[in-house]
């Protein structure tokens, strides 16, 4: 109940989760947890090996951002 009224929920889209990865990346972030890069990767519907380098999922995880637009 109590997150219901809170001002900075838990749960965040799919979508937003992406593009708030790509910006910290852009700006100089290092992802050092692939499982989680992959993890958002399949909430956006991508098919994700867990031994794919984690440069090509934040690419296809760009590409996906593109065709949402």
């Amino acid at each position: 109940m109590k997150n219901l009224f809170s001002s900075n929920p838990e749960t965040v889209c799919e979508i937003t989760q992406a593009k708030q990865l790509i910006v910290a990346i852009d700006r100089g972030g290092v992802p050092l947890n692939p499982a989680k890069v992959n993890d958002i990767a399949r909430n956006l519907g991508l098919e994700v090996s867990r031994k794919a380098p984690v440069e090509e999922t934040i690419t296809r995880i760009r590409k996906a951002l593109e065709r949402t637009k």
